[in-house]
């Protein structure tokens, strides 16, 4: 049977590991012990992305293969030791999210499921002005990994020009990030313009290997995620582990090893020993003024009217099913597939979008298709979803009985307030 937990020391505490055989990659029977061996043995480098940062929780408690949940509020029963810090939302909410400092609170996250770091672009005692400029290289389906290594270098290059020292790393999936720590002087709404002006500029520069648009159907190549610096935005730090077979680890890199690296190298088996390429990152912050000089150089896309109503897509798309899982979704599509033989073949992949979307505290999933490769005459008609899953109905429920629990419900005098969490 397996031990129901188990006790480490680890920076002079005593960190308790809960059911510390229990598998959490099943391809390789690594376990829940596995994964914070691994943290303690990289806390160095993961600190150094990771530490001083308000976190949101996306806790693993099943393995990978089970559903992942997001927990932004700090757990009420937890060590003395373990910090927090206070975030307002955009809906006027507030949470305490926990802030990393040392190995024994690292080691305590990742026994709540914890695989990722997903920290904020804060430090906890600055929570309104991001330290921290971050680009997310996101290739659309079909753009092979060298193209993402090319965009990522135009990208260093164009920060360097506005002064910027760009730190790269893996994202542990088929992108790449890119960061530059910055003067915590500049709002949240400064820094994304920032991002943004950035992208476009890349875009410019390599036009048919990147993109900027906001539409995920109007992308081709790399799209430069300039909203990552969003307020409300979590992204995996570095040494994060990903939910993959292979428990790929999001890695901190070289720029010289940028033109050779390979995402599947490094793993929980290979990551640990390795030197830390972001050791010097924290005396590397420089100003935004240059970037936000060029981003005023761009013309903004005005707003939708009011009274208009939802956006109308400029390419042709249809939605297939929303639904809870991952599984779920790709089984309906499947289904519409069969239904559709003839148009399937004419759709190429960067035209099936599968876009998971975060609820409450859960990612649920919707398929869309972009018939642009379809003759006009031959596209299929929009059809009842196969599933129309809403990742709300709890909260709508809880709302009729007039059961919102307090954390949900938002602060009387912010009730005009927009936003949301």
């Amino acid at each position: 049977m397996a031990s129901s937990k188990e006790v480490l020391e680890i920076a002079g505490r005593e960190v308790t590991v809960t059911n510390p055989d229990k598998v959490y990659f099943p391809k390789s029977g690594r376990t829940k012990l596995d994964l914070v061996r691994y943290y303690v043995a990289v806390a160095d480098g993961a600190l150094r992305g990771a530490g001083g940062r308000p976190m949101a929780l996306k806790r693993y408690v099943n393995g990978i293969d089970g559903e992942a949940f997001f927990q932004k509020r700090a757990p009420e029963k937890r060590p003395d030791w373990i910090e927090t810090a206070t975030l307002r939302y955009p809906s006027g909410r507030t949470a305490e999210e926990i802030v990393l400092r040392d190995a024994a609170q690292l080691a305590w996250v990742v026994n709540l499921g914890c695989l990722e770091l997903h920290t904020h672009s804060v430090l906890a005692e600055d929570v309104d002005h991001p330290d921290e400029l971050r680009i997310d290289l996101d290739p659309v389906p079909g753009v092979p990994w060298g193209q993402v290594v090319d965009v990522a270098l135009v990208a260093r290059e164009v920060l360097e020009e506005y002064g910027l020292a760009a730190w790269p790393k893996t994202s542990g999936s088929r992108g790449f990030h890119v960061y530059a720590r910055i003067e915590p002087r500049w709002t949240f709404a400064e820094v994304r313009r920032a991002a943004e002006g950035f992208a476009r500029e890349v875009a410019q520069r390599v036009p048919d290997l990147a993109t900027g648009a906001w539409w995920k159907e109007e992308r081709h190549g790399v799209f430069l995620d300039y909203n990552q610096n969003a307020k409300d935005h979590t992204t995996a730090s570095g040494y994060s582990v990903r939910p993959s077979g292979e428990a790929r680890v999001s890695m901190p890199l070289t720029w010289d090893e940028v033109p050779g690296c390979d995402p599947a190298d490094y793993t929980m088996d290979t990551v640990p020993g390795r030197p830390d390429a972001w050791a010097g990152v924290e005396d590397a912050r420089g100003s935004l003024e240059p970037l936000l000089e060029l981003a005023a150089t761009f013309k903004k896309q005005a707003p939708a009217k009011k009274g208009t109503g939802r956006r109308q897509p400029t390419m042709p798309l249809i939605e297939i099913t929303r639904t809870a899982t991952k599984e779920e979704a790709m089984a309906d599509l499947e289904a519409w597939k069969a239904r559709h033989p003839g148009v399937w073949p004419l759709l190429e992949e960067a035209d099936v979008l599968v876009d998971s979307m975060r609820g409450i505290n859960s990612v649920w999933y919707r398929i869309r298709l972009n018939l642009r490769h379809v003759p006009e005459a031959d596209r299929p008609a929009q059809e009842p979803l196969a599933h129309d899953f809403d990742p709300f109905a709890k909260w709508k429920e809880m709302q009729a009985r007039g059961e919102i629990p307090q954390r949900w419900r938002r602060p009387a005098k912010e009730s005009q307030d927009g936003g949301h969490d």
